[in-house]
């Protein structure tokens, strides 16, 4: 490892060409920046590609979910069931409309949401359920919908990882109530920030179209236009949540090269399985099943337990040392200081998201990311596991015969 050639690979580069920057120049040189005709165009055209009837454009998924659980009327004295292990947003926005959080463990197979956990946690308080797809792998979705409709539960759908994904022949954005989508900078499809809602639900998008933008009466936006009027109505107290023009135009050429991309990121996942294949007895590569069709947002790798002389953390630092960008997804929710004050609960009250975090990591993985850069990675890493392998001492030959002995 000492010998070899050190590359800056970054955690992530998004893959942007001359169809975004001419897309951004066209919208300026229209002169409408905010919320308008493009993020009509690009809610319209996000709808049809997910299937779902109603599409609401927003500045992050973070707003998509406080917007769904608003506009399904969630609220204080209620109970809302999500995983423990997701980003914080998932569990802040349940806050934000004055519900209770119930957190529940995962499936150790899949890094989801447990839904045998789901049903023991839910009461006549329970209002709704929040899942999310981990690294673009979809939820029990054949589980968790028979559960909400028996329990009268919101089913809310965390897809900030999933779009493009497919659950047992159906596309994510279909598979529950409401579903949230991300378009952060390191997701599938970028709009730099932002988000969509969407749901088959008339009476929940016009909800929450109204709370996106002030509370204002049905199409505000149109105000300043020939087919509006300065007249408007504040029928809610709502929120600042719309998206502009500028990344919608971002978002419209992203979502025509998105299939492209998929494909790009399906590839390089194919491309890591097999650089990775010779260090199995150090490692986990991510989880996948035979029904879904995974999205591959991220590549999660998880170190299997007692095999190394180090731990992840120094795993990363060794890869930092050697130009490789990673980080880890995700901390658990509980872990965190507001968390542990508020929800009261131990580290070990969720066994399989706390062993998960403990050895798990991500290394860079994006479309503009090149094959040789994949192979540096991966031999990279390679190095640092032999070197640090416990039965390293041990010759391959001996191990075998040892095995076939015992």
């Amino acid at each position: 490892m000492d010998e070899k050639i050190i590359r800056k690979v970054p955690f992530y580069k998004p893959s942007l060409d001359e169809a975004e920057i001419e897309a951004v120049r066209s919208t300026l040189a229209d002169g409408w920046i905010t919320t308008g005709p493009k993020a009509k165009k690009f809610e319209a055209e996000m709808a049809a590609y997910v299937g779902s009837k109603y599409a609401l454009a927003v500045n992050s998924c973070t707003a998509a979910l406080h917007l769904a659980l608003a506009a399904a009327g969630i609220k204080k004295g209620d109970k809302v069931v999500t995983t423990a292990y997701t980003f914080a947003a998932t569990v802040e926005t349940i806050i934000w409309c004055g519900a209770t959080p119930v957190l529940v463990d995962i499936d150790s197979r899949t890094l989801n949401i447990d839904p045998e956990q789901v049903a023991k946690k839910t009461d006549k308080k329970t209002k709704a359920l929040v899942a999310v797809d981990i690294a673009g792998l979809p939820c029990e979705y054949d589980s968790l919908q028979p559960l909400a409709k028996r329990k009268k539960l919101f089913l809310l759908a965390d897809a900030a990882h999933s779009l493009g994904a497919v659950h047992r022949g159906v596309q994510v954005g279909q598979l529950a109530d409401a579903t949230a989508f991300s378009f952060y900078s390191t997701k599938n499809l970028t709009t730099g920030e932002g988000g969509m809602l969407v749901t088959d639900n008339q009476r929940l998008h016009k909800k929450a179209a109204i709370l996106a933008l002030h509370g204002m009466s049905k199409d505000a936006w149109k105000r300043y236009t020939s087919e509006g009027s300065w007249y408007y109505e504040i029928v809610a107290a709502g929120f600042k949540y719309n998206l502009s023009d500028l990344q919608a135009s971002l978002g419209l050429a992203q979502l025509e090269k998105f299939p492209r991309l998929q494909e790009r990121r399906k590839y390089l996942a194919g491309l890591y399985d097999r650089y990775l294949t010779p260090y199995l007895d150090m490692l986990e590569p991510p989880p996948r099943n035979g029904h879904s069709q995974h999205a591959w947002h991220m590549y999660l790798i998880r170190l299997k337990p007692k095999v190394l002389k180090i731990g992840r953390n120094e795993l990363l630092r060794q890869l930092t040392a050697c130009g490789i960008g990673a980080s880890v997804h995700f901390i658990p929710v509980h872990l965190h200081p507001f968390y542990r004050k508020f929800l009261r609960h131990k580290p070990g009250d969720f066994p399989n998201a706390l062993a998960t975090y403990k050895r798990i990591f991500t290394p860079p993985f994006y479309p503009a990311m090149s094959d040789e850069e994949v192979l540096y990675v991966c031999s990279t890493l390679g190095d640092i596991l032999k070197a640090n392998y416990k039965s390293a001492l041990i010759p391959v030959g001996a191990k075998k015969k040892a095995e076939l002995v015992g």
